[in-house]
């Protein structure tokens, strides 16, 4: 009797195992599927932009945004403590300009949920309404999720960044660009499963 009751409890593991890595496979490819591979046209306007730091493209084509007049301030986020605007500003020599009028520099996040958080701070003091999210194409899902849990009465409009470690190859044959992807998908579920548990982590 004992030995059928821990055959059939093993068997229900494995189940469950087997059905929970079908489960986590096919998330895997649909967040695949999600992540675009063009850049989008010229974002529609709102209030302010945010870029979160990482890829080098991300703050120039944030900064040519706002040249374009698509928002009124951006925020760069996630800037290392060290990092000074005029290094900055170097990236984009034509928009200096902009550094001593409309750009804001956050050197407190050192990861997604914190820009997400100083994202809310910002857009609060400035009584923004919408804002357009700039970031690499891969880390766009995460950062949406991030920011619409801290801002839920805020539009928020996605602006992706092509990555060309992303696009150069099909990811299922570029193992580096596939370890990217799924480590970025598990990072998406532990972001998605820490707001679920702490709902009040907007408040």
């Amino acid at each position: 009797m004992f030995a059928a009751f821990a055959r059939w409890i093993g068997f229900l593991t494995m189940a469950a195992g087997a059905v929970g890595g079908l489960m986590v496979a096919f998330g895997f490819l649909w967040f695949v599927s999600k992540i675009p591979l063009d850049e989008p046209s010229l974002a529609p306007r709102a209030d302010g932009i945010v870029v979160l730091t990482g890829a080098a493209a991300r703050i120039p084509d944030a900064i040519e945004l706002l040249a374009a007049d698509r928002g009124q301030r951006l925020l760069i986020t996630g800037v290392h403590r060290a990092t000074r605007a005029r290094e900055i500003a170097r990236l984009t020599p034509l928009y200096s300009k902009y550094f001593t009028c409309c750009i804001d520099l956050d050197r407190s996040a050192l990861n997604t949920f914190g820009n997400a958080l100083e994202a809310r701070r910002w857009t609060r003091a400035h009584n923004f309404n919408s804002l357009i999210v700039v970031t690499s194409n891969w880390h766009m899902p995460r950062a949406m999720a991030e920011i619409a849990h801290q801002l839920p009465d805020i539009r928020l409009i996605p602006y992706p960044v092509i990555s060309e470690k992303v696009k150069s190859d099909p990811w299922w044959q570029n193992a580096e660009t596939a370890r990217l992807l799924l480590g970025e998908y598990l990072k998406y579920l532990f972001a998605l499963t820490r707001m679920r548990l702490d709902p009040d982590s907007a408040a």
